[in-house]
């Protein structure tokens, strides 16, 4: 007999039992349906002898809370859960069991989906003033966090198990649903919602809570502001395409500009050190984009091209692989030793190697780069251990190893961005 579990069902409540003697059997007649092995796993701190009895009717599990917090109860839960994938859900029945055919059904879309109230065929019953003060937290952790996430409050969520117990949280109550979402999306995670029709309860205490735990929700929206703004963001490199501060937004499109253009025609590439930078998107039809950072690697999933974990010491292609090679932004950021032997090693007679990195020589980007550290001290200006010049780089490519420059541009005079063709055999 398997007794491989497929689906953990968790439920925080406090000492709900006539919702739960009504949920439970809802839950397991549904589950029943899909003809998987499941477990129902309620976190209550109090645990009665009614709330047992329901428990123990339903085949379940009680599992005791051992602090306060809606967070505390559903990480408890979660680290409890021995499911493929997690859902978690509210007893009150503003989640109804029918809903977790449609959870289960795109279960393998996204490590996380969502059952929204705020995208296309989605409702929310609820009062005006509840509806007014969703829409407010939503907007607030949406745009400020640039999440692209309609419902980041809805608690009604699917999980990929082995994905949710790895990631670290510190929040205790209900602000730890925007702390997940924020922390999953950093590591490069996919995130999908579905429509979903919420009919609030009729013992809701919505705002209560609100005001309660308005404190702590913009404590975590200032420390998720931090990460979410940080090199450490899967998608840091895409997003500043985008960016709010113009410099910045200009900075990253006229990069994608100068290197689409450069890479037209040259075929296959080899992407090193890709990050998560929309030129991923723009390379052509079977190269190959790495990186040494899984988080990037996973988000660059979107852009539909190969990826491949690796390190520009030891590049994990045999030599004279690629007709192209792109090295945009990382040499500055690793110490001087082979990187640039590797590059040459893995580019075929006659490829073309497009190489960008600061030009430490123009007083431009001394500047530049003294402003990007107090605008954005939480970014790469202090990585760059290593500083090139335009003249080292022709020096080492064109004088030892006998390139052909065919292209110098420059961002702000600050940025340098080479074209170089290797000789051919």
């Amino acid at each position: 007999m398997n007794s491989h579990i497929n689906l953990s069902i968790i439920i925080p409540v406090v000492n709900d039992v006539d919702d739960l003697s009504i949920l439970l059997p809802q839950i397991r007649s549904v589950l029943d349906t899909l003809a998987i092995i499941y477990e129902i796993i309620i976190v209550d701190k109090l645990g009665g002898e009614s709330l047992l009895r329901v428990i123990q009717q339903n085949e379940s599990q009680l599992l005791r809370q051992s602090a306060n917090g809606y967070g505390t109860a559903l990480i408890a839960g979660i680290q409890q859960s021995s499911g493929d994938y997690i859902v978690v859900m509210n007893a009150d029945h503003a989640h109804p069991a029918a809903f977790l055919r449609d959870l289960w059904a795109v279960r393998e879309s996204a490590e996380v989906v969502i059952a929204s109230r705020y995208i296309s065929n989605g409702q929310a019953n609820m009062s005006s003033a509840r509806k007014i003060l969703s829409k407010v937290l939503n907007v607030l952790f949406s745009r400020g966090l640039d999440l692209k996430i309609h419902d980041i409050s809805s608690g009604f969520r699917l999980y990929k198990s082995r994905v949710i117990k790895n990631i670290a949280t510190e929040c205790t109550d209900y602000d730890i649903l925007q702390e997940i979402l924020v922390k999953l999306l950093m590591d490069g995670r996919q995130i999908r919602e579905i429509p979903f029709s919420y009919q609030s309860p009729a013992h809701d205490n919505y705002f209560g809570r609100l005001m309660n735990f308005g404190w702590a929700y913009l404590k975590t929206f200032a420390r998720m502001w931090k990460l979410r703004n940080s090199i450490a963001s899967a998608d840091y490199d895409a997003r500043a395409y985008d960016a709010l501060m113009p410099p910045q937004r200009y900075w990253q499109r006229m990069r994608y500009k100068h290197i689409t253009q450069l890479l037209a025609g040259q075929g296959q590439c080899l992407d090193v050190g890709c990050g998560s930078s929309r030129i991923v998107g723009a390379l052509p039809t079977g190269s190959i984009a790495l990186d040494i950072l899984m988080r990037k690697l996973r988000y660059t999933r979107r852009f539909k091209r190969a990826a491949v974990q690796g390190s520009i010491f030891s590049l994990p292609v045999p030599n004279e692989s690629f007709p192209c090679v792109l090295c945009s932004q990382v040499i500055e950021h690793v110490p001087r030793a082979n990187v640039l032997d590797e590059l040459d090693r893995v580019l075929q007679p006659g490829g073309f190697l497009i190489l960008g990195t600061p030009d430490y020589a123009n007083w431009q980007w001394v500047l530049i780069e003294w402003l990007y550290k107090i605008l954005l001290p939480q970014a790469y200006a202090d990585e760059h251990i290593t500083h090139y010049t335009y003249r080292e780089l022709v020096d080492e490519f064109v004088t030892r190893r006998s390139y052909q420059l065919e292209a110098v541009r420059y961002i702000l005079r600050g940025e340098l961005i080479l074209g170089l063709r290797k000789p051919p055999r």
